[in-house]
């Protein structure tokens, strides 16, 4: 008997099934490089096989992105993102980076959730410092306007709360 040559995880396909059942195939070395999420699942998978990996926390658009994201970016390391962002988040990345987030704020923060659950952490790193910059210099009641958030806090609460942190004006 031939024993079965086991390939390399670097070989082959991937699909990806989204919440809505889209289905996408990607490169596994693509996917599985920046998604620790993803490597966990595939580390055993036969090679063979193209294997289904159901992201039942992630919608079509938002996970058409990440494939995006991961695509240039398997060759074009992301470039670090200084932590706190100082200035403007455009001044520190590249110019496909900026054209790749010039989103709707609803997507952007889907890709957020995206990254993190697929524990893709240049992604992350990037959606976090683009919502960043957008709060940044702005009152609790112009984020709150911003993300459409109510405010439920008593009149009580809130000046208690700002009394308390103070110190962070």
């Amino acid at each position: 008997k031939k024993k079965k040559k086991k390939k390399k995880m670097s070989e082959g396909k991937v699909e990806l099934v989204s919440k809505s059942q889209d289905k996408y195939e990607i490169d596994r070395e693509i996917i599985t490089k920046q998604s620790v999420l993803l490597q966990n699942i595939l580390e055993d998978e036969d090679e063979d096989e193209t294997p289904t990996v159901p992201l039942l926390s992630v919608d079509s658009t938002p996970l058409q992105k990440v494939i995006e994201y991961c695509k240039y970016h398997h060759n074009n390391k992301a470039e670090e993102i200084e932590k706190p962002l100082k200035g403007k988040i455009e001044d520190v990345i590249c110019q496909w980076d900026k054209q790749f987030l010039d989103i709707e704020q609803a997507l952007l923060i889907e890709l957020v959730m995206a990254a993190n659950y697929m524990n893709i952490k240049d992604l992350l790193d990037l959606t976090c410092a683009k919502v960043a910059s957008l709060i940044k210099g702005k009152s609790p009641e112009q984020i709150r306007d911003l993300f459409g958030i109510d405010n439920d806090f008593t009149a009580e609460e809130e000046a208690k709360l700002k009394e308390e942190n103070k110190w962070c004006e």
